[in-house]
């Protein structure tokens, strides 16, 4: 592995916002977050400023309508946007938060031209995909770099070259890297499939999609290919060649055991010079690495493993819950720990199974959602947990059914539940604030975004923090009904965490068991990899805890 050297004395030849744009061919799912995200990081560490932004083809306004199954997770930002879940990578390789200006959808672009056809912006002109829908599209990518607040903006185009709905970014990205000349590149992320039965790499898809690419007036600087093997030095120049591209400019991006040793990898590859180099920038130096070379240490040399379910309603899609599973093995790796995430279907689990479902687990999670669907098996998971006193951590609407499950089973409220789930319920212990209630549209009833959140003194969660004060993001509709607070308090659930402003209940925890909390909040959209969460911190402490106190009684019992 190549050493890394801060450098602190760099002579830049310009301070231009540069942009960099990211494409890619042949296949969906390739990575081009994991390698905008990698270049961010690197970038950053070499003492830049630097974003990254997303646009994507499809025509909602924004994720946070569409079903996880169809997108995965929707991640918020901190001004409250419902954002791709790639902003969720960039944010947590580069540290810095991203907003509403880092991610934009067909959607949203169409119906801002559309917005100015009505006001009569156009002076009655025919309106068009070009210029348009373009211009728009350019005016969104160079928002950012108006600003000043940046030396390089990263702007990952979605979907494949090809795709009838990525044509217009396509052709703006055409017409940017025009009009910005030596302050914009273009790197093309494609695939190099391996033939088992030739025991060949085929670079014919690559080239294919560098045509595509051409055909539409782009040129790429730089190719990245992923692939499962490697790529030899000779097939590398081949690519080059065909693609009119520079041979030093044609990288591999090989399978790793883990996304945060990609930026490693393209270091090794001069991935970051390169781009210094053709944005005409100083790329002497080395990035200053050492804390993500430490984080990356700690996560190889981790040899004890604990084993944490997490029960929610789409287990079975891989980026459902991506900000939980990153969140607890950054806390995980802090604590030099693995962590085994074994994804329990709510909808599965009952009291009658519920034993055998979570027999095992050191910790539990009780995942974020909307509806019904699933909502009586987290109960159940619940009931057990408390009853057991095993570490368990509910987000959300995680922490909701701790409220109902705890009305219903301590509090003997039978009837007790989140009007959300039952609008007639006489138990309301979870329901919409009265100013909410006579909001008709979607999502104008969401609580989106940061919120303050003051902590009680003592409690495990000021503890975790290690501050009384603390910001986190929100999405959800429904609060915990504070008409029914005293009673919680009396039984030995504690509203440890409340909105100062809206005196809104934030955070619950039982301070008679080991760690049982429970937060309005979603704590994982805050964890990075430089930043760890701190909740989740704490929740993987008495998960380790709660571990080795279970070896020792088996040691004891042999």
């Amino acid at each position: 592995m190549r050493k890394f050297v801060h450098t602190t004395d760099v002579n830049f030849i310009n301070v231009e916002t540069k942009y960099i744009f990211v494409t890619g061919g042949v296949a969906s799912s390739l990575g081009k977050g994991i390698i905008s995200s990698s270049l961010a990081c690197l970038l950053k560490a070499r003492g830049m400023r630097v974003t990254i932004q997303k646009f994507d083809p499809y025509l909602n306004i924004d994720p946070g309508t569409l079903n996880p199954y169809e997108h995965g997770e929707c991640y918020v930002t901190e001004d409250g946007h419902e954002a791709d879940l790639d902003l969720g990578h960039y944010e947590r390789f580069t540290n810095v938060h991203t907003s509403k200006a880092n991610n934009v959808t067909t959607g949203r672009i169409y119906q801002s031209v559309i917005d100015k056809e009505r006001r009569g912006d156009y002076l009655g002109k025919t309106v068009q995909i070009v210029p348009h829908i373009t211009d728009e599209i350019k005016r969104n990518v160079k928002y950012l770099g108006n600003t000043g607040n940046y030396d390089y903006i990263i702007t990952e185009i979605g979907g494949t070259v090809g795709d009838i709905e990525s044509l217009p970014f396509l052709e703006a990205v055409r017409q940017l890297r025009w009009e910005l000349g030596h302050c914009s590149i273009c790197i093309h992320l494609t695939y190099v499939p391996y033939i088992a039965a030739a025991k060949e790499l085929k670079t014919k898809p690559t080239q294919h999609s560098v045509k595509a690419l051409q055909e539409v007036g782009i040129q790429p600087d730089i190719l990245i290919l992923r692939t499962e093997h490697d790529i030899s030095t000779e097939m590398r120049r081949k690519i080059a060649l065909f693609c009119n591209v520079e041979p030093d400019c044609v990288i591999q991006s090989k399978d790793v055991n883990s996304i945060y040793k990609v930026p490693l990898m393209m270091h090794a590859q001069h991935l970051d010079q390169i781009v210094l180099r053709k944005t005409n920038m100083n790329a002497e130096g080395e990035p200053h690495m050492e804390p993500w070379l430490k984080f990356i240490e700690k996560m190889d040399n981790a040899a004890e493993t604990v084993t944490i379910g997490l029960v929610g309603k789409y287990v079975e899609l891989q980026d459902a819950y991506k900000s939980i599973d990153e969140a607890l093995f950054h806390a995980a790796t802090y604590a030099d720990h693995k962590v085994n995430i074994v994804y329990i279907h709510s909808e599965k689990i009952d009291q009658s199974n519920v034993a055998e479902k979570l027999a095992g687990m050191d910790g539990v999670i009780i995942a974020p959602g909307f509806g019904q669907r699933g909502i009586e098996g987290k109960f159940a998971a619940l009931k057990w947990c408390r009853e057991n006193d095993i570490p368990t951590f509910g987000i959300c609407l995680g922490m909701q059914c701790m409220v109902i499950e705890f009305a219903r089973n301590v509090l003997g409220l039978k009837e007790a539940n989140s009007t959300e789930m039952n609008p007639h319920t006489k138990e309301n212990v979870i329901d919409l604030m009265e100013e909410q209630k006579n909001i008709s549209n979607l999502g104008g009833t969401m609580r989106l975004g940061a919120y303050d959140c003051h902590l009680r003194a003592g409690s495990k969660a000021a503890e975790a923090y290690g501050s009384q004060d603390i910001r986190e993001r929100h999405r959800h509709r429904y609060e915990f009904n504070n008409d029914y607070r005293s009673r919680f308090e009396q039984a030995g659930m504690l509203c440890v965490g409340e909105n100062p402003k809206a005196h809104l209940v934030e955070i619950v925890e039982m301070p008679s068991k080991r760690w049982f909390i429970g937060t309005q909040y979603h704590p994982e959209y805050s964890s990075t990899v430089l930043s760890p969460s701190p909740i989740f911190g704490s929740f993987i402490k008495a998960v380790i805890d709660f571990h080795e106190e279970k070896v020792k009684q088996e040691k004891l019992s042999k």
